[in-house]
């Protein structure tokens, strides 16, 4: 009798992992992440980091690296165009996007060994699996979940207790609810294909349809790019996505403003997009570039008792949520998606909880890029932000607009956009723009002597470089 009741109790019970204790538990390997993980260690807390996937997040694996890849990759199109008004005779060129994809792919695996390295190094264990609360202070190892969060309920392989727990799941993309929706990639994709199509639809007009739209133009891939709206990257400065628009469309690409999918239909390789006017677009690929959502739906929030809103996790400005012990950095707050914010605030936590150097991240002045072909680059208030703010009668806008040096023999190629937005009663200036070579490059200068008030007279006395593209932002008339 004794020995069946043993046996009854063998069966229906569930076998609890081995649990395993920690000052710092990090739901997710990305950039956030890493960066509050090797920092906590630093300070003595022991840290585990706990990942599904390969080691890096979205940026290192499947976001801003390997695309600014594609990016150079793509580009040489248009310096071998223009090599002949260099001088140079460039003959038989031809591009073999399966080999560049091969490289970017080798080059990510070689990103995701290194940061693994620095893990280890820092003395931080990474726990192979995805995150998954089972209270407040438990967090579940589950090996098998889907990433997206919509698999079965899993088992989970092992149990870690923490002191604190780290929130840094990221995002993932967004796929409309379209019919044939299920045949088209999303951003993730592009970076695991073997071979490009002759003709892509792009749905989207953020940074990343653009950027793609770009890259794809840039390969030999006709590109047809749908948009729902009347303009390009919605929250820019609209005379700067103006000029982005100018420069993709003088390179070929076909922008169709007003334009939505209302289906995919096809195979693969062969597919076909029905505009909600009827209009058919046969295409090799279709890319649904419509955004991005935190990554939470496996997290199982609500046994520990975190807030959602929105689809995204609420924070103070010490990365903590309603839960006091539990902190969420990156994309999985929704704030400021970009890596170097993700970074910092990873850091900021970990300065302040462990390191006792108290710190808050600054949001409000953050510069930011576009990898399209012309470049956008900004900091600060956009010119319809700084009516808002000052109206209209409250700022000055200081612009110029030429042909970089750059194209000056090839007499061809998009224009220069650089563009300064001051405040009338400081003089100060609240904003930074411009669009063409360099970009990027130029504005992360340019944001120094804008967090420091730099004023347009300050800009002014600047003694320029010439002859540079960024003169032209000292050199502008009052």
């Amino acid at each position: 009798m004794i020995g069946a009741i043993v046996l009854r109790s063998a069966v229906t019970a569930s076998p609890q992992p081995a649990e395993d204790g920690f000052d710092l538990v990090v739901i997710g390997a990305g950039s956030g992440g890493l960066a509050a993980a090797k920092r906590a260690a630093s300070y003595g807390a022991r840290v585990a980091v706990l990942e599904g996937d390969r080691v890096g997040g979205t940026c290192v694996i499947r976001g801003c690296v390997p695309k600014k890849l594609l990016v150079y990759g793509s580009a040489y199109c248009h310096i071998l165009h223009d090599a002949e008004a260099f001088g140079w005779t460039v003959e038989a060129a031809r591009c073999e996007p399966a080999r560049l994809l091969a490289n970017v792919r080798a080059e990510v695996d070689r990103l995701n060994a290194l940061h693994i390295g620095f893990l280890e190094k820092a003395g931080v264990e990474l726990v192979r699996g995805w995150g998954r609360f089972a209270d407040s202070h438990h967090v579940d190892v589950v090996a098998s979940e889907d990433i997206t969060g919509e698999a079965a309920a899993t088992t989970a392989s092992r149990r870690l207790r923490a002191e604190r727990v780290l929130i840094a799941a990221g995002g993932v993309p967004q796929r409309p609810v379209l019919p044939g929706a299920e045949l088209a990639w999303v951003s993730d994709d592009m970076f695991l294909l073997e071979e490009l199509p002759q003709r892509v639809v792009i749905v989207g007009a953020g940074f990343i349809a653009c950027e793609f739209a770009c890259i794809l133009n840039g390969l030999g891939v006709a590109v047809t790019q749908l948009v729902r709206g009347d303009h390009l990257l919605r929250g820019f400065d609209l005379e700067l996505a103006g000029a982005v628009r100018e420069g993709m469309e003088e390179a070929g690409i076909e922008i169709r403003f007003s334009h939505s999918p209302a289906a995919i239909s096809g195979t693969p390789g062969d597919l076909q997009v029905t505009t909600q006017d009827g209009e058919q677009l046969a295409c090799g690929g279709v890319l649904l570039a419509t955004g991005r959502r935190p990554r939470l739906e496996p997290l199982h929030l609500a046994a520990a008792g975190v807030a959602s809103e929105a689809g995204r996790i609420p924070v103070d400005a010490d990365q903590r949520t309603n839960v006091p012990h539990i902190y969420a950095v990156g994309d999985v707050t929704d704030r400021i998606n970009l890596t170097p914010v993700a970074v910092d605030e990873g850091r900021a936590f970990a300065d302040s909880v462990y390191g006792g150097k108290p710190r808050q991240v600054d949001h409000e002045l953050v510069a930011s890029a576009v990898f399209s072909q012309p470049e956008l680059s900004t900091v600060g208030l956009s010119e319809e932000a700084a009516i808002e703010r000052f109206g209209a009668d409250g700022i000055r806008i200081h612009r110029a607009r030429f042909r970089s040096m750059a194209q000056a023999l090839p007499k061809s190629g998009p224009r220069c956009l650089l563009k300064l937005v001051v405040e009338v009663a400081t003089g100060k200036v609240v904003g930074c723009h411009m669009v063409g070579e360099h970009a990027a490059e130029i504005i992360q200068m340019a944001a120094i002597a804008i967090g420091m008030g730099a004023t347009k007279a300050d800009f002014d006395r600047t003694m320029a470089l010439h002859p540079t593209v960024s003169e032209e932002f000292v050199t502008m008339p009052n």
